[in-house]
């Protein structure tokens, strides 16, 4: 009884200990690092660190107020500016990765069909999809590249998917990877019949989504200059030293911070009212 009491207490002692002295991370930083992993990865810069990411953020941002400081000789609006910059390269790695899951889309039908000729014409599944990296769309030589060495090196076809899906980064690419991990494990001869079906419904599914987002167009455009306004107006009002050396006053602070929250609030707001659904991945 003594002995157990005496393990308890140790227990709970390192227990407290631990607590207090071993260093562990916030969930907030976690979730911020996965998040900008994930930004990276589907822009198609997996190479680039999160931390390299932040660290040009705060350089873009640091830069931008030095130089508008320069510039206005105002610290509220150097500091509005230096927000921007700070932001920019999250906007431009955004912007990317759009584009690329809008290319990716456009060019998975095509891949499929290649799978679907080289699984009628007698090869392997693993095969077929390692011959993507030669005869497969330009946007998706590189990531089955990778995967037919990991495969060659590996011999393991499930371990080689998941990678796959981490380069591709991809909501379609996900479900075309999950749709060839069940035909391979399920097997038979249904297979090049789900390779025609998956490909017919990717290239409605293109279609649809494309005729969207041409009419979405104008409404994420007119948001976008709607913010963009004011700010060009502030801009060039900072080559005029005796008008905004006046926002370096309480008042003008609390201007430009009203400003800057109204423009936040009404383009989310914007970009909320005119969004489309948005293609989640499966099993990441």
């Amino acid at each position: 009884m003594g002995a157990l009491v005496g393990l308890g207490v140790g227990i709970g002692l390192l227990l407290v200990w631990s607590a207090f002295f071993l260093p562990h991370r916030p969930r907030a930083a976690v979730t911020t690092s996965r998040r900008t992993t994930d930004l990276l990865a589907r822009a198609g810069m997996g190479q680039v660190s999160a931390t390299g990411f932040v660290l040009l953020c705060v350089t873009c941002g640091g830069v931008t107020a030095l130089v508008m400081q320069a510039v206005s000789g105002t610290p509220p609006v150097a500091l509005a500016f230096g927000a921007m910059g700070a932001y920019l390269p999250v906007g431009v790695v955004s912007g990317r990765a759009r584009r690329r899951q809008q290319e990716l889309a456009e060019v998975w039908p095509e891949a499929v069909d290649n799978l679907t000729s080289a699984v009628r014409a007698g090869l392997s599944l693993p095969d077929a999809l390692a011959g993507l990296a030669v005869r497969g769309p330009a946007p998706l030589r590189e990531a089955f590249d990778q995967f037919a060495l990991d495969y060659q090196v590996t011999g393991r076809f499930g371990e080689s998917l998941d990678r796959l899906k981490e380069r591709l980064a991809d909501p379609v690419g996900d479900r075309v990877v999950e749709g060839l991990r069940i035909a391979r494990e399920v097997g038979g001869g249904e297979l090049g019949r789900l390779l025609r079906s998956l490909s017919t419904y990717l290239r409605e599914d293109a279609r649809t989504r494309s005729e969207m987002e041409a009419r979405q167009a104008w409404t994420v455009n007119g948001a976008r200059l709607a913010v963009a306004s004011p700010w060009l107006v502030l801009l060039l009002m900072s080559l005029q030293s005796e008008v905004i050396h006046r926002y370096a006053s309480p008042v003008g602070v609390f201007v430009l911070v009203l400003g800057a929250g109204l423009c936040v609030i009404a383009y989310r707001l914007m970009m909320r009212i005119g969004r489309l659904p948005v293609e989640r991945r499966i099993l990441s």
